[in-house]
């Protein structure tokens, strides 16, 4: 698709995403397709690894715009997302001046002009002269402390940043947001008021199934199904941290490079890592429950048309 040109409907969404193997449903579709219509950013909550951060990374490849992530932490400051200055390139640029005689006046204006600025991801998104406004992912804000997100109102309000030397700067085209969020702490309603907001969710079985085929296609059709059938089944169980659709594609890759065909209790116990990353999800995860979840995996196969 052109960079210039966004999706005329949600079934443009729809097909955009599949075409990055990216298998949506249609309230997601929907949501995009509002957001990028009324240039709104979007909201995506859910738990780690249904694919909200994926959704984000599709867009930018079937637009063919530029994505910028900010990859959200404890301790994130202004430095490390929206800018900073080269302060050993203007160590540099002082002594020189002060060997040629320069004066102070014109050198302070010199060594805050923009070629001693290093844009971080929030300012970077402002920048739209390459290929259109770019897709800024502001990747699992929840990690992030609670005085950033209040710095954030700015740039999604006016789609500008200030910088004291330099005075404010706005984006000529503003760039096509996505926030995402594990849900570790509650946002702030003030952000979440200038969003779109969409759950993601655990896909069903079918659709879990579509992705698997494309993300792991040298999984067998058996092996695929009885994978989603069993991590449905392990989802049910009281865990710490329930698998995601990452792990259920590592998994049937990994079943696969172990040319398993199907799932059997000693291929569960030899992979139960690529599942479950806590110790007491695994340990949940003994010889009978295997045994079990097993069973009713090939059961609910069966029963498959």
């Amino acid at each position: 698709m052109s960079p210039d040109k966004l999706p005329a409907s949600v079934d443009d969404v729809m097909r955009l995403l599949g075409a990055q193997q990216y298998v949506a449903e249609r309230h997601l579709a929907t949501a995009l397709y509002l957001a990028l219509t009324m240039s709104r950013p979007l909201f995506l909550e859910g738990e780690a690894g249904v694919g909200k951060t994926e959704v984000a990374k599709a867009l930018a490849a079937g637009l063919g715009r530029r994505l910028v992530r900010l990859q959200c932490y404890e301790g994130l400051d202004i430095a490390n997302a929206v800018y900073e200055w080269n302060y050993p390139r203007q160590m540099i640029a002082i002594r020189l001046a002060e060997a040629t005689g320069a004066e102070r006046d014109s050198l302070e204006t010199d060594i805050f002009s923009d070629r001693f600025l290093i844009p971080r991801p929030l300012l970077q998104a402002l920048d739209s002269s390459d290929g259109g406004a770019p897709v800024l992912l502001i990747d699992e804000l929840d990690r992030a402390d609670e005085p950033f997100e209040a710095y954030l109102l700015e740039v999604l309000a006016e789609y500008q940043v200030s910088i004291p030397e330099l005075g404010t700067i706005r984006a000529a085209q503003p760039p096509i947001v996505i926030i995402t969020s594990n849900r570790t702490r509650e946002i702030h309603d003030a952000v979440k008021r200038r969003c779109f907001y969409h759950w993601v969710d655990y896909p069903d079985r079918q659709r879990e199934l579509d992705i698997v085929r494309r993300k792991a296609p040298e999984a067998s059709d058996r092996l695929s199904r009885e994978v989603v059938a069993f991590i449905a089944r392990l989802r049910e169980m009281e865990l710490y941290k329930a698998p995601g659709v990452s792990e259920t594609i590592d998994w049937a890759a990994a079943l696969a490079a172990l040319d398993r065909n199907a799932i059997d209790p000693e291929a569960v116990e030899a992979t139960r890592g690529v599942l479950l990353k806590y110790e007491d999800d695994i340990a949940r995860l003994d010889g009978s429950a295997v045994a079990q979840l097993v069973a009713d995996a090939r059961s609910d196969v069966a029963g498959q048309p």
